[in-house]
C-alpha cells in the first residue's frame, strides 16, 4: 500500500513539473541596449551562414571573421555553413523552444516572421540602427562601417514588417533571363531590348520542330526544352505583380486564387503540352540544359550566373557536353513596360535575443562588419549579387570590378557582371511580397500551382475548370491557407510546436497531462481497493 502510494505521489509530482514547465515557461526578456559594453568580457557568438557550396564565398566569411576578431579581441565568431535556406530555418525553429538559437543567421524575411511567434526571440534593429554609440556610424564602433545614410533604402525597408526592422539586408539578387543568342538568331529572331513573355513563348514553340530522324532541327539533338524556369514560386508571383493582380494583401489576406492566376496556369499548360516549357523540379537545373545547348531561355537568379553559359566557371555536366554559343543576359520578361516588376531576393541577416544584452551588442557589431565596403564587394564578386550599401556601390574597388567585364571567365565572367548590372540598373523596379506568419507557405503554394499543372499535363490530364477547382482546394488544404484573413502558421516544421489540428500545442500538453493525472488517480483507487481487500 505504501509502495503504491509513493509511486502515485511521484507520478503526480512529475506531472506537476510538466504542467508548470509548459504552462508557466517564460521567454527571454525584451532586449534593451546596455549603457556599457564590457570589452574585457569574452563573448562567443555563432553565425549560421549560407554559401551555396561556393568555396570563395566561405573564404570571404572566414576572412571577415578573422579581421573582425583582430579589431574586437574579446569577441569570438564561430561560423556554421549551410547550403540551403530551409535547413537554417528548420534548425532555428527546432532550437527556439530550448533558447539555443544562433546569435546571427542568414534568413529570408518570410522565415523570420515565423521566428517571431516565439517570445522576444528576434531582436528588432530599430534602436540599434540609430543608437549614438553602437548604431550605424556610432561613436563606439571601431571600424569604418556604413553610416546611417549608406544603406540602400529600398533594400533596408524589405526587412520592415510588424512595425519593426527585423532583418538587415546582406546581399541582393533578382532573376534574369539567360538566352542562347545563337539559337534565337537561327530561328529567325533578334533578341529585343526588352523581353516580353509573348516573345519567349513564341520562340520556344518555333524551336520544337523536328527532322525526319526525330531530332530537333535547332540543335540536332534528341533533347530540347526551349524554356526552363528555376523558381516557379517567383514565376507566379512576378507574373501576378506585373499584371497588377492579387497575391496577398498587407494584412496577410490571400488573394492568389483569381482569374489572372487561372490565365497563367492555362498558359503554362499549353506550353508544357507542346514540350516548350518545363521547370527545375520536373526537369532539373536549367543551367545544365542551357550549357548543353538543350535550352534557349533559362530564367534563374542573378546569383546563379556563374553556373550558366559556355564559359561558366562552374558547371554540373560533363565538360564534353558543353556546347559553344553566345550567352545574352536580359531583364526578366514583362507584360507591361510601364509596370515593370522583378523580385528582390537574397540573403538577409537576423539577430537573435540572448540573456546577456552584451552578447547581442557583440553580435550586432559583427552584423555591421559584414556591411563594410570590403566585405560587401568581396562577396558580391563571388556571384551575381550586388551590395546593399550605397558606399559599396560607389567604392573604387567595386566600380573597378564592374568595369573589367570579360577579362577572365572567373572573377570577371561577363555573364555574371551583366546579370549584376541589370539588377543595379533596375533597383527601383524590384519588389518584395508582404511578410507575415505563413507567408512562406503562400510562396510555396504559388509555385505548387504551376508545378501541379505542368505535372498534370505530363500525366495526360485535362487542364480545365474542374482540374483547377480541385487544384485550388488541394492547395488550400496542403499549405493550410487561411482565405478569410491573416495567414495561418502553415509550415510543417512548426506544427509540433505551434498547433495540433488547430489547437495550440501548450493546450495539447495541458489536456494530455490532466487526462494522465485522472487515469493515475483511477489506478490508485483500484490498487488501493485491491490492497484493502487483501488486508
Amino acid at each position: 500500500m505504501r509502495k503504491a502510494k509513493a509511486v502515485f505521489l511521484l507520478l503526480i509530482f512529475t506531472m506537476s513539473l510538466l504542467l508548470s514547465s509548459c504552462h508557466g515557461k517564460k521567454g527571454l526578456d525584451e532586449f534593451k541596449i546596455p549603457e556599457v559594453f564590457d570589452e574585457n568580457k569574452e563573448y562567443n557568438i555563432s553565425f549560421w551562414a549560407k554559401n551555396d557550396t561556393n568555396k570563395v564565398q566561405r573564404e570571404v566569411y572566414e576572412k571577415a571573421i578573422e579581421e573582425f576578431e583582430k579589431i574586437y579581441r574579446n569577441i569570438n565568431v564561430t561560423m556554421k555553413p549551410y547550403t540551403d535556406y530551409n535547413r537554417i530555418y528548420n534548425d532555428i525553429i527546432t532550437n527556439i523552444s530550448t533558447q539555443t538559437t544562433p546569435n546571427i543567421a542568414i534568413s529570408y524575411p518570410d522565415h523570420i516572421a515565423t521566428y517571431l511567434q516565439g517570445e522576444n526571440v528576434v531582436v528588432p534593429f530599430d534602436e540599434l540602427l540609430t543608437d549614438e554609440k553602437w548604431g550605424l556610424g556610432g561613436s563606439e564602433v571601431k571600424f569604418d562601417g556604413p553610416g546611417p545614410d549608406d544603406m540602400v533604402e529600398k533594400f533596408l525597408n524589405e526587412g520592415y514588417f510588424n512595425g519593426h526592422y527585423y532583418s538587415m539586408p546582406f546581399m541582393r539578387s533578382s532573376e534574369v533571363c539567360y538566352i542562347n543568342k545563337d539559337m534565337v538568331n537561327a530561328l529567325g529572331y533578334e533578341i529585343p531590348e526588352e523581353l516580353t513573355w509573348d516573345f519567349i513563348f513564341e520562340v520556344s514553340e518555333k524551336a520544337m520542330a523536328k527532322g525526319d530522324d526525330g531530332k530537333y532541327l535547332i540543335n540536332g539533338q534528341e533533347v530540347l526544352i526551349p524554356f526552363i524556369y528555376k523558381s516557379t514560386d517567383n514565376m507566379m508571383i512576378q507574373m501576378l505583380m506585373q499584371k497588377g493582380a492579387g497575391y496577398s494583401g498587407e494584412n496577410g489576406k490571400i488573394e492568389i486564387f483569381n482569374d489572372t492566376t487561372k490565365d497563367i496556369l492555362y498558359t503554362v499548360a499549353k506550353h508544357t503540352e507542346s514540350g516548350a516549357f518545363s521547370t527545375f523540379k520536373i526537369s532539373s537545373y536549367p543551367g545544365n540544359y542551357f550549357n548543353a545547348g538543350q535550352c534557349i531561355f533559362a530564367i534563374d537568379s542573378t546569383a546563379g550566373a556563374t553556373w550558366i553559359g559556355t564559359d561558366a566557371p562552374q558547371f554540373d555536366i560533363d565538360e564534353s557536353a558543353i556546347v559553344e554559343f553566345e550567352t545574352v543576359v536580359k531583364k526578366l520578361p514583362q507584360y507591361d513596360m510601364d509596370n515593370q516588376k522583378m523580385i528582390s531576393q537574397g540573403p538577409s541577416l537576423c539577430l537573435f535575443n540572448k540573456k546577456d544584452p552584451g552578447e547581442v551588442i557583440a553580435s550586432w557589431l559583427f552584423v555591421q562588419y559584414l556591411l563594410t565596403d570590403s566585405v560587401q564587394t568581396a562577396y558580391a564578386m563571388t556571384e551575381g549579387y550586388i551590395p546593399v550599401t550605397k558606399s559599396a556601390h560607389n567604392s573604387e574597388e567595386y566600380l573597378d570590378y564592374l568595369s573589367r567585364r570579360g577579362e577572365d571567365n572567373d572573377t570577371y565572367y561577363y555573364v555574371k557582371l551583366d546579370a549584376s548590372k541589370i539588377l543595379l540598373e533596375n533597383i527601383e523596379n524590384t519588389f518584395v511580397t508582404n511578410v507575415y506568419p505563413g507567408s512562406a507557405s503562400l510562396r510555396d503554394a504559388a509555385g505548387n500551382l504551376i508545378e501541379s499543372v505542368a505535372k498534370g499535363v505530363r500525366r495526360g490530364e485535362t487542364i480545365d475548370e474542374e482540374f483547377l477547382k480541385k487544384l485550388y482546394s488541394d492547395t488550400v488544404a496542403l499549405y493550410r491557407l487561411n482565405l478569410d484573413g491573416v495567414g495561418d502558421m502553415q509550415d510543417g516544421s512548426m506544427n509540433s510546436q505551434q498547433d495540433f489540428d488547430g489547437i495550440p500545442y501548450q493546450s495539447v500538453i495541458l489536456i494530455s497531462t490532466l487526462v494522465t493525472i485522472w487515469i493515475l488517480i483511477l489506478l490508485y483507487i483500484i490498487i488501493s481497493k485491491k490492497q484493502h481487500k487483501k488486508g
